[in-house]
């Protein structure tokens, strides 16, 4: 009793050479279908190089392009010469060129000889297959797909809204429920002579002709007629990525390769050496006997797909770059922006500095140059104080500002005299506008002033500490949640009012709304350039 293993070969031809060797010398005959698509001296090159192994053979070429009826044509002819040139085959894996075995041959033969009536493939009805991504789940069994869904996307996409439009519907053979799961599958040798032998086979081989993605259902359906015992998974490790791309996997991902116990592994880069080097080994160097456990490295496929779809907090990448709204937070780090203070008060930069234990910037966007904190020519991340450069994209400017300096509250001053062009004015309810025009020749106003910078002192401390409030008239008021909150004040025709208006809001400067110290996301640039909340 032994294995047998269909290859389909499209590409890295030399490295397919090796794994076929690997599993030739294993005692598994191997049947090769190299794609139509390689031209004829690569591929007689590539048959010529493995003339010396008896059991391998090579079948009738066909063009594979992804997602059309050509795979299923290459895996049928290959495991009918399986089936008819090895009688001591009882169980056929289809594999990949680019896939690795992980584990010594031998125990994959002693594995499946322990399971005799056991079909390994990953078969799942469209309600139970959550995994389908960008693509159709009910309408690929029900409509046709004439064209390429890579070469001729246009004409596909067009093609289906016509069909939805009229709502033309294909009828599903008699008797058969449509199945999906992994195109990498292992079958005994009955279920799959069922399945080629079977007298319907060519009203099933017209149906599936003609559905979308048929590699990934044919199989997976047509199992299901006749196996007696199935375990619908796939003894070939495979991840997918959030837009349904196969992950590769590179020398770096040995250790994870080890962890997962797994029989193969796909895709795996040609030039991983290392890879390639460790598992294509004898039984003493590879890995331990124990039951397939894929499971064991999702979380780790799980983080992968989070930081290419999240990213880390604040950052661009570019992953997310193209998506609007995608960011991880809109910040790196809270900062705070402080308008009219220091035009107000005197010496309130080095106040704030002492009172908080932040850096505390001057106007950071004033038409000069750029006033960091202590007078500095530049700062982290050799960030000059060139007004030409830092013009010449603010928002980046003021991104390279918060990142580079992330771990230390940033504080700086905004006016109607600075640079207005970033749009900074849209950074949210941080920006704490002063009420301004006292006359100091007024006794009265002198003493509001004065009350007034007491309350703005306070309302900066707290802007800094995180604890919410909002100026009222010289008062501050402090909600629960750290939110402002409304009050009641009275219009021009003396009707009562509740409503929280600030700078933001284009409205008047008697209430200014400063919030808790923000949390991630907080108040920064976003990952589109904008400056917004």
């Amino acid at each position: 009793m032994s294995v047998g293993i269909v290859m389909l070969v499209h590409t890295a031809l030399g490295r397919a050479e090796q794994v076929a060797r690997h599993w030739a010398a294993a005692g598994c005959p191997v049947v090769i279908h190299v794609d139509k698509s390689v031209p004829r001296q690569t591929h007689d090159a590539f048959v010529q190089a493995l003339a010396d192994l008896p059991a391998l053979v090579f079948s009738k070429r066909y063009r594979c392009e992804w997602g059309t009826w050509g795979l299923v044509a290459a895996s049928q002819t290959a495991s009918e010469m399986m089936l008819n040139r090895f009688p001591d085959v009882r169980h056929v894996y289809l594999a990949s060129g680019s896939c690795l075995p992980l584990r010594p041959v031998k125990e994959l033969i002693d594995y499946l000889a322990a399971r005799p009536r056991t079909d390994f493939i990953e078969s799942a009805t469209t309600a139970d297959v959550p995994w389908t991504v960008g693509g159709l789940d009910e309408e690929r069994f029900t409509m046709r797909f004439p064209f390429s869904w890579k070469r001729r996307r246009y004409l596909f996409d067009k093609a289906v809204a016509v069909q939805r439009f009229i709502g033309l519907k294909r009828r599903i053979p008699k008797g058969v429920v449509p199945h999906m799961g992994s195109q990498w599958w292992c079958l005994t040798r009955q279920t799959l002579s069922a399945i080629l032998q079977d007298p319907k086979r060519a009203a099933y081989d017209a149906y599936f002709r003609h559905v979308w993605i048929p590699d990934e259902s044919y199989f997976q359906t047509l199992a299901r007629l006749y196996s007696t015992q199935i375990e619908s998974r796939s003894l070939t490790l495979s991840k997918f990525d959030f837009q349904g791309k196969p992950h590769i996997f590179y020398d770096d991902h040995l250790q994870l390769l080890r962890r997962s116990d797994c029989f193969v592994a796909r895709k795996i880069w040609p030039k991983a050496d290392r890879l390639y080097e460790a598992f294509l080994t004898d039984e003493a160097g590879a890995m331990k006997r124990t039951e397939p456990k894929p499971g064991k490295i999702d979380r780790v496929f799980a983080k992968a797909v989070e930081r290419r779809t999240r990213g880390r907090a604040g950052l661009y990448m570019q992953s997310r770059f193209p998506n609007e709204d995608w960011e991880n937070g809109v910040t790196a780090a809270p900062y705070s922006v402080f308008q009219g203070f220091v035009e107000l008060f005197e010496n309130f930069e080095p106040w704030l500095t002492k009172s908080t234990g932040a850096r505390v910037h001057g106007h950071l966007f004033a038409p000069d140059r750029v006033h960091f904190a202590d007078g500095q020519n530049s700062i982290n991340g050799a960030l000059s104080n060139s007004a030409k450069i830092r013009d010449y994209d603010p928002k980046a400017f003021l991104t390279n500002l918060i990142w580079n300096t992330r771990g230390e509250r940033q504080c700086f001053q905004f006016g109607p005299q600075d640079n207005q062009d970033g749009d900074h004015r849209g950074l949210g309810r941080a920006v704490v506008p002063v009420q301004s025009g006292f006359r100091r020749h007024s006794p009265h106003r002198r003493r509001v002033a004065k009350d007034r910078k007491r309350t703005h002192e306070s309302a900066a401390v707290a802007l800094l500490q995180g604890a919410g409030a909002y100026l009222d008239d010289g008062r501050i008021h402090r909600s629960p949640d750290g939110a402002a909150a409304k009050h009641s004040g009275r219009d021009r025709a003396g009707q009562n009012r509740s409503s929280v208006r600030g700078a933001k809001d284009g409205g008047s400067h008697r209430l200014w709304s400063i919030p808790a110290e923000p949390q991630e996301p907080g108040d920064a640039p976003l990952s589109n350039g904008r400056l917004s909340r």
